[in-house]
């Protein structure tokens, strides 16, 4: 069977891990939770590192453990990327590399040069490790972790050692990686740039336990159970830049369903975005608005209404064309509006907004 299944549990005195998901066999899973629910816990039970996690895990087929059988760590085909990059300091870069595809258990070596290309390290192969920076080493720990041709690459909080700027900086890296490998990645994070930016799959814990798995667009679309990533809901749509006006400084996003105008900022004709809407940032209206300052204006559907988990305030779901997105009002509005199931209406969206 194609893809990742797992199923594990550990039980502890202060803390249990229940958790039970399956992922798709290529492109980057994000875990998601809040300090302490227990992410890189799961990620070391999947890469054997936990001697008392008790389950199945199998990758595209492959059979790592089940009630038979587990095998060992050094045996599993994986990279591992941590917090820290980890790098020998008496090797250099390339030396590095090099032994990372000594340890290969693949009947085929991967293509180092391929690998230095991808992650644009071809400057650093002679230094030192302690002559880099913060981002280039988690760029060349990638690269070694990549180097051992793994079946599954496993990600704790690559970023959570960087600052900003160093985070800016590795971030189109790790967007490469989510484009151009063919192998899954299950990626632990809390910053939800970071899911947005890189995941198209995502499994949310809470204290141990898996409590919503799917896609991100369709996952982060739901009323049913409302994920928040960091301090507030929102959807994601995928979309493409069709237009930049130079002019006015705005870029037009087609998306399934309809255009968003945003910033420019850094976008260019062509490029391919993910856009976060807020819930917080989408209003309802039902008669179309004439004049307002607000740029996007679109037609759309209710399909849920559902009490929010703050008083006095719902999330009504709308689907315009073939994307939801949610809007977070109160319920004086959804009541004087007389907003129901099956509707209507027109959402506006600022450009200012987006991001």
């Amino acid at each position: 069977m194609k893809g990742i299944q797992v199923k594990l549990q550990i039980h502890w005195s202060d803390f249990s891990l229940d958790a039970n998901f399956d992922a798709p066999g290529q492109g980057i899973t994000a875990l998601f939770g809040s300090s302490g629910c227990g992410k890189t816990s799961l990620l070391r039970s999947i890469a054997g590192l936990e001697p008392s996690a008790c389950g199945h895990v199998s990758i595209n087929g492959v059979v790592w453990q089940d009630d038979q059988h587990s095998i060992p760590t050094h045996q599993r085909e994986l990279g591992y990327v941590f917090q820290e990059a980890s790098l020998f300091p008496h090797l250099s870069v390339l030396a590095n590399l090099q032994f990372g595809r000594k340890r290969s258990h693949a009947k085929t070596h991967i293509d180092l040069d391929a690998l230095i290309d991808l992650l644009g390290i071809a400057p650093l192969l002679n230094r030192k490790p302690q002559s880099l920076s913060g981002g280039e080493r988690q760029r060349v720990g990638i690269a070694r972790a990549l180097a051992v041709n793994p079946q599954l690459l496993l990600m704790d909080e690559p970023l959570a050692a960087l600052d900003l700027p160093r985070k800016q900086e590795i971030l189109p890296y790790l967007e490469r990686l989510h484009r151009e490998l063919k192998l899954p990645v299950l990626y632990v994070t809390h910053s939800p740039d970071e899911v947005v930016r890189l995941a198209n799959h995502i499994i949310v814990l809470d204290a141990g336990r898996v409590v919503a798995s799917g896609s991100l667009v369709d996952t982060l679309s739901r009323v049913d159970l409302p994920i928040r990533l960091g301090d507030d809901l929102g959807a994601v749509l995928h979309a493409t830049v069709a237009e930049i006006d130079s002019h006015w400084k705005l870029a037009r996003l087609d998306f399934a369903g309809g255009i968003f105008w945003t910033r420019a900022q850094q976008l260019s004709a062509g490029d391919f975005v993910r856009v976060r809407v807020l819930a917080r940032d989408v209003s309802i209206a039902r008669e179309k608005p004439t004049a307002s300052t607000i740029q996007n204006v679109l037609s759309a559907h209710i399909t849920d209404i559902v009490n929010d988990d703050q008083d006095g305030l719902m999330l009504v779901r709308v689907v315009v064309g073939k994307s939801a997105l949610i809007a977070r009002v109160t319920q004086r509005s959804v009541a004087e509006l007389n907003l129901e199931i099956g509707q209507t209406v027109w959402i506006q969206v600022k450009s200012v907004a987006l991001t």
